[in-house]
């Protein structure tokens, strides 16, 4: 028979607070995951328009490439594409035995090395659309 584990209540925002940096490493690491498998479908949907010819597709991009909001969705998906990128480089070392003792550290470098590269690209990204 099994016995009863009270794990708390599911609705407990509060928990979030315990979190350590190596969860918060995992939740990020998720869902990074699961915007790139997202942004997959949308970039299919995007190529999809070169079957209509040549015409079809350049008048897409650039429609969608004078619009704000698509600049700043780019930048986001490059800040969320480094993240996981650098955080699979720090998984692939722990998994190694490289900086075991030193994976908070990692992660905040991680954080703050995505940000840096996010901060530097954004006049590139937001070139020409004002």
């Amino acid at each position: 028979m099994s016995k009863y584990h009270s794990r708390g209540l599911v609705e407990d925002f509060g928990r979030w607070r315990e979190f350590s940096a190596g969860m918060w490493a995992w939740v990020f690491h998720k869902f990074t995951g699961w915007v790139l498998v997202g942004y997959l479908f949308t970039h299919i949907a995007v190529l999809s328009t070169a079957l209509s010819g040549a015409g079809a597709y350049t008048e897409t991009i650039q429609a969608l490439e004078s619009l704000l909001v698509v600049r700043i969705l780019e930048v986001g998906l490059l800040a969320v594409a480094v993240f996981h990128i650098l955080n699979g480089l720090r998984l692939l070392l722990v998994d190694l035995g490289v900086g075991l003792d030193a994976q908070d550290k990692s992660f905040y470098a991680s954080l703050v090395l995505t940000g840096a590269i996010v901060v530097a690209s954004v006049p590139t990204f937001m070139a020409g659309v004002f």
